[in-house]
């Protein structure tokens, strides 16, 4: 039985799709076919899965988990990425001691601010709690419970994985550093994982360049479910094979995206961000040992 010798454990909106594929190119590096198994953020002993619509099946066993793992060769590290253990420590810590306690352990960090104007902007992108509050309301009104905001405590998760794993065993890198270099990033996590650092991948593509709606209501038509797409889905039904809808769905769904870069943080936003977040950058700057004044000014 095979099972990861590495985990990616954080964060959402940091790049870890690219770092994902940047590491499966690697030869000596295998990674587990599912992106974000999500298998140990959750005890599925204890709570089993319930049915849900998603078309993606779900890792919820350890028979499932291992299998991820069954093509695996002669390859030096073994991996998967699943960038919400980090902020689910309390579970994803035990289970990590459960399943795979020798496991080396990688964080790749950004800015919490832009990160949390990210994911924010994610959420809108696709339709998810479309009643959702903005940035400013959120922190004023349930910044203990947003998870928008409160996957940006990075100090604080990352204080749990370095109480209870060997520090040598545990990397932390910066979403600024893979932006500046990525191929010399890539070849950093390369030396920590004990594979050919030499390796260059190919870092000219980047995964996942995240796009915004130019009309909500039409974009909420077509990602949500609702009686008028249901109806027209129907009627394609008939003539029409299930590539091809999702082929005119898909070039729908581009016509009225918009880059995301033009959806600015405001000011205000930013002022705000950086003080709901100051403290914990502080703890963590002294944690991982990295200047991080340029995540705090305004």
């Amino acid at each position: 039985m095979t099972l990861p010798n590495f985990l990616i454990i954080g964060v959402q909106k940091s790049g870890t799709t690219s770092i994902y594929n940047y590491l499966k190119q690697h030869p000596q590096i295998y990674m587990s076919p599912v992106k974000e198994t999500n298998f140990l953020s959750r005890d599925w002993e204890k709570n089993p899965a319930t049915k849900s619509q998603s078309v993606a099946p779900k890792i919820d066993s350890f028979k499932k988990y291992c299998e991820l793992f069954d093509e695996v060769k002669d390859e030096i590290a073994i991996g998967e990425a699943s960038p919400n253990y980090l902020f689910h420590y309390d579970i994803s810590i035990p289970l990590i001691q459960r399943y795979v306690p020798e496991a080396k352990l990688i964080a790749i960090l950004r800015d919490p601010t832009e990160r949390a104007h990210s994911d924010y902007l994610m959420h809108i992108r696709d339709a998810i709690d479309t009643q959702r509050r903005n940035l400013l309301d959120q922190i004023k009104y349930s910044s203990h419970t947003s998870y928008t905001l409160r996957k940006g405590f990075y100090g604080q998760q990352l204080q749990h994985f370095y109480d209870r794993f060997d520090r040598q065993k545990i990397r932390v890198y910066l979403y600024d550093d893979l932006r500046v270099d990525a191929e010399k990033f890539m070849q950093e996590i390369y030396r920590f994982l004990e594979v050919d650092d030499n390796y260059c991948p190919d870092v000219s593509r980047r995964s996942q360049v995240a796009k915004i709606p130019k009309n909500q209501t039409i974009n909420r038509i077509l990602k949500k479910q609702n009686p008028l797409r249901t109806t027209v889905s129907s009627i394609l039904k008939a003539f029409m094979p299930v590539e091809m809808r999702q082929t005119i769905r898909s070039s729908l769904i581009e016509l009225n995206s918009d880059e995301k870069s033009i959806v600015k943080i405001t000011p205000e936003e930013r002022e705000a961000l950086v003080e709901f977040y100051r403290h914990d950058i502080l703890q963590l700057q002294d944690l991982i040992d990295r200047d991080l004044s340029a995540w705090l000014k305004v």
